[in-house]
């Protein structure tokens, strides 16, 4: 692998910058013919010339641009880090990395994530959406800030990991306005036999829909078994069948997607977690989500590790 000497870089970005060997030397206190080697060596190594003199100034040359814009980036972020490392503001929109597990609504999702852009500083948030599994992976890797999962870390988990629940909210059931007409009255037993579409098998919501529907003695007709929380509502919408959400997106559900809801399913909740690394963060963006979700919701403030052969009732106190 062929490495970038970033000590050549800095003296051609200085130079870059200061127009000249001679200021750039003066700003790197050395000389101006170690300035000039510098320079001369990254050339050589990039194979390209970077500098042009034009009158008075050395002004880069269209690679020398591009090679500026890279380097421009590289020192900016080096400052920033010093910044952040010894507590001093950026100046810089505060970065969360955050995953979010894919069977949770978008709506919810985006619903959670809002406070970290209502904070006085700007916040940049990076999402990346797939399996627990694989995002917690991600996170022992620090390659993220958290993740915002619909249950606790699970016991196969074989890295430290903390779930910090959010809190819970009921399930309602919408349906398009001409099925909603036709089930409205006698609800939930008017479900018996009923188009359906739901969640994969394996998933918390469909578990618990499953077992409230076998407790009132429905079945309904099971039209389309969905992993995407967005496709499963556009099967909705399009009038495929029934469909469940989180009540807490209630009102979006039925703007955003124009059907009408049916009403709660009894017992059947959604539970919410933010996983961290950390026992304690302090990431101001998550401690915003945080205190909103538990304002919001019906929250459990307790908090737990994962542990090797710890069972889902262990992770926290929520179960």
């Amino acid at each position: 692998m062929e490495w970038l000497n970033y000590h050549h870089l800095l003296y051609f970005w200085t130079v870059a910058h200061e127009g000249g060997l001679l200021p750039a030397a003066r700003k790197l206190r050395v000389t101006h013919s170690t300035v000039g080697a510098q320079v001369h060596a990254l050339e050589e190594s990039l194979g390209e010339k970077l500098l042009v003199r034009e009158g008075r100034r050395l002004v880069p040359t269209d690679v020398g641009r591009l090679v500026l814009r890279y380097a421009d980036e590289i020192f900016g972020l080096g400052r920033e880090l010093v910044d952040t490392v010894r507590g001093r503001p950026t100046g810089q929109a505060l970065r969360l990395d955050v995953g979010v597990v894919d069977v949770i609504p978008k709506l919810v999702a985006r619903r959670l994530l809002r406070p970290a852009h209502e904070l006085d500083q700007p916040v940049r948030i990076v999402c990346r959406e797939d399996h627990l599994e694989r995002l917690i992976g991600e996170l022992a890797l620090h390659s993220l800030d958290a993740i915002i999962s619909d249950s606790p870390p699970p016991p196969s988990a074989n890295v430290k990991v903390f779930g910090h629940p959010l809190g819970e909210c009921g399930v309602t059931l919408f349906a398009a306005p001409a099925l909603a007409k036709k089930l409205a009255r006698g609800f939930p037993r008017s479900l018996d036999g009923a188009p359906m579409v739901v969640p994969t098998e394996g998933t918390v919501l469909r578990r618990s829909l499953d077992r409230w529907l076998a407790a009132i003695s429905v079945r309904p007709t099971i039209v389309a078994e969905i992993e995407d929380s967005a496709l499963l509502k556009a099967f909705g919408q399009d009038g495929a069948g029934v469909f469940p959400a989180p009540s807490v997106v209630r009102d979006e559900v039925v703007r955003q997607y124009g059907v009408r809801a049916l009403g709660e399913a009894p017992g059947v909740v959604e539970r919410f977690y933010v996983i961290t690394a950390e026992r304690r963060f302090q990431h101001p963006a998550l401690v915003a989500i945080t205190a909103r979700a538990r304002a919001e919701l019906d929250a459990s403030p307790k908090t737990a590790r994962r542990r090797p052969g710890a069972s889902a009732r262990d992770h926290t106190g929520s179960r």
